[in-house]
């Protein structure tokens, strides 16, 4: 072989046609017409054979070498073999020595046939690169071991063996194809990943981890197992290493944990994010010894805006107010919005306060600056309450109370100005304490009701479910909406208590309209609180067999915070109560710490689609198509909150959406108005 590949190298440059390749090679060559042992030379460029011995005209099942030298083999031919063709043209062009020896399937004709083949790097003299393929029939071989060579061949999956110091001794195809290069070591690979450490640690037999690979299309994700094992050549430790790339799932991932966490209007940080970032940031504050200022800021007479030039006009200033303040702020991180015209400001940290005052004087200046809406020119002020840290707390959720406080202050007292929280603010938390005491009251005297607002069939435009809401009947004001009650009956611990009512009711109501020929599915509300009780599964089922309730018709809604810890307790009462009976919805869906991870982790029915994003159809359409794609992933049905407007149901009925409710269809009512609704239902649906 030497010889040959010599005596072409030295021949003299001149161009060659394929023919005269084929010509000068069947002179040269025909040594090998002699070797019982199927020998063919491969042409990178023009996906043929170029030259055969008869032996090889068997493998092919040709007549003549005219006739198998015509064939051109790259019509149908996989990617992945041709990736694996491409890689050999590459290795041979950097060694002209290296050889491979792989056991190959070859398909002449349809049929397969199974091939231990040498390869090896032949020059022709007109300098081209073709490859030499000196091979020889497998017989012995089993039909596992030929469909595992098969399935190394074409599989994505990247498989790769590594020396315990991290050389590379085995690559797949799928793996060479994506290596940074042939030779570059576990070190390059994983250079900036924390993986390179755990491989090292003696005690881990098999690691798992999704984490950043260098590659030669840059940075991605894979998911990796490494399994510590021997090399079946030297029998030396070994690192048996699988990839997959998950890059695209990661970016998934990303992308709807920012909208979890990111106001869709604005995009600032939300108040999901407030409470887990925000917190964080104060205590790097703290633990430096340094003090800061939680900055609450509302906007006075944003209401005349949505009210005098519509809902479209105060989105416009409520983007225009974001940008200005992030101008101001440290970082965009440090400034989010917490709902309708609330911002809050991490301001820290501070060492001089006539400097921060002249800071919250620019933030009223900035924020009263003029802005034209819809062809008017309107000047919005705000009211600004400021908590300092360490002096008015450390905790985000105390902080933002006083700051709260503050800013009801400044508007108290003319609006357009700042106030700093002050023992003198008690007064309010006073208030909080006597509206407690109310709410005990209440609840032992019977002023709580519950309302039901229909669920809806998105189709057939009928009534399928109802949702069990709170209302309290005050004795002086009248109905208050939850809004005004539910925090405070978390903070004081009466959440429990009210919503144990709350689902004796609504299992009654259930019962009720099921004997008279409605039995549909009514949905009630568990708090974080509520759910976290050792009790609940027994407190429930105790009041489903009290009042006859069947439990496969009671879903109960939970909110995406009672998932983020992930703890075995969590999962088991899912579990239990799903068990029981029940079915799970997650309330309110992509306003929390949505991850893709919880929905198969779960035994999760329903979600709920929050109306904030139904309120900002149009700019929310990538969350909403993200949560129905990932709903129809798991096989969850989809519930549309806060439906108003026939554009909005239309919408939903394009995203495929099955349920929907809200003001479009009916508000809330009592019990006795929601029989009359059903109904009215069943009649429009008969």
């Amino acid at each position: 072989m030497s010889f040959i590949k010599n005596t072409m190298v030295e021949a003299e440059k001149t161009e060659y046609s394929m023919a005269d390749d084929a010509a000068y090679l069947a002179q040269r060559l025909c040594e090998f017409d002699r070797l019982e042992n199927p020998v063919w030379v491969w042409d990178f460029d023009s996906t043929c054979i170029l030259w055969c011995n008869d032996s090889a005209l068997t493998v092919w099942q040709a007549d003549s070498k005219e006739q198998l030298m015509r064939r051109n083999m790259g019509s149908d031919m996989s990617p992945s073999v041709s990736k694996r063709l491409n890689q050999y043209q590459t290795d041979f062009g950097k060694n002209k020595t290296v050889k491979f020896r792989e056991v190959w399937t070859v398909y002449p004709n349809g049929k397969p046939k199974t091939l231990n083949v040498v390869y090896s790097a032949l020059w022709l003299s007109n300098g081209r690169l073709c490859m030499l393929c000196d091979s020889s029939v497998e017989k012995a071989m089993d039909a596992d071991t030929l469909r595992s060579a098969e399935a190394l061949l074409h599989t994505s999956v990247q498989i790769s063996l590594f020396s315990s110091s991290g050389v590379p001794l085995y690559r797949n195809p799928a793996a060479r194809n994506n290596a940074l290069g042939g030779d570059n070591t576990l070190e390059e690979h994983f250079a900036d990943s924390d993986l390179l450490r755990q491989l090292n640690d003696l005690e881990q037999d098999e690691i798992e981890a999704i984490t950043s690979v260098n590659t030669v299309n840059g940075v991605v994700w894979h998911d990796i197992t490494a399994r510590r094992c021997l090399d079946a050549v030297s029998g030396e430790a070994a690192w048996l290493i699988s990839e997959v790339d998950v890059s695209r799932l990661k970016a998934t991932e990303e992308r709807a944990q920012f909208f979890a966490d990111h106001d869709i209007l604005t995009k600032l940080p939300n108040r999901s994010y407030v409470s887990n970032y925000f917190q964080k940031q104060i205590d790097e504050v703290l633990d430096e010894g340094k003090s800061g200022y939680l900055v609450f800021l509302d906007l006075d007479n944003f209401k005349y805006v949505n009210d005098s030039l519509g809902h479209d006009a105060g989105d416009q200033l409520l983007v225009e107010v974001a940008s200005r303040l992030k101008s101001i702020a440290s970082s965009d991180n440090s400034v989010a919005r917490l709902g309708g015209d609330e911002f809050l400001l991490l301001l820290c940290p501070t060492d001089n306060e006539n400097q921060f005052e002249e800071t919250l004087r620019n933030i009223l200046g900035v924020v009263s600056l003029p802005v034209i809406l819809h062809g008017r020119e309107l000047q919005v002020t705000p009211s600004v309450g400021v908590a300092s840290f360490p002096y008015n707390g450390t905790k985000i959720a105390e902080l933002m109370r006083h700051a709260d406080l503050a800013m009801y202050h400044a508007k108290e007292t003319g609006k357009n100005d700042f106030a700093f929280f002050s023992k003198d603010l008690s007064d309010v938390v006073d208030s909080k304490m006597n509206l407690v005491s109310e709410l005990r009251f209440a609840l032992k005297s019977g002023q709580f009701e519950t309302y039901y607002q229909p669920r809806v069939c998105v189709e057939s435009n009928s009534i399928v479910g109802a949702e069990a809401l709170a209302r309290w009947n005050h004795p002086t004001r009248g109905v208050v909406l939850p809004d005004t009650f539910i925090p405070v009956c978390e903070e004081s611990g009466l959440i429990a208590e009210l919503g144990k009512l709350i689902f004796t009711q609504a299992v009654i109501a259930q019962r009720i309209w099921a004997e008279k020929g409605n039995d549909i599915r009514v949905s009630v509300n568990l708090s974080p609180l509520q759910f976290n009780e050792e009790s609940l599964v027994d407190d429930l089922l105790k009041i489903v067999d009290q009042h006859g309730g069947n439990p496969k018709k009671i879903e109960l809604e939970i909110t995406e915070s009672v998932l983020m810890g992930h703890d075995e307790c969590t999962i088991e009462k899912l579990h239990r109560l799903v068990q029981c009976g029940f079915e799970i919805a997650i309330d309110d869906f992509g306003t929390g710490y949505s991850s893709l991870a919880y929905l198969h982790r779960y035994p999760i029915s329903c979600l709920k689609i929050d109306k904030s994003f139904i309120n900002q159809m149009d700019s929310a359409k990538p969350i909403i198509e993200l949560i129905v794609s990932m709903a129809k992933l798991f096989k969850l049905y989809i519930v549309a909150e806060g439906v108003e407007t026939r554009y909005q149901l239309d919408l939903l009925q394009s995203y495929e959406c099955e349920e929907y409710q809200g003001y479009l269809f009916h508000k809330p009512v009592v019990f006795d108005s929601f029989v009359t609704l059903l109904s009215g239902s069943a009649d429009k649906a008969a």
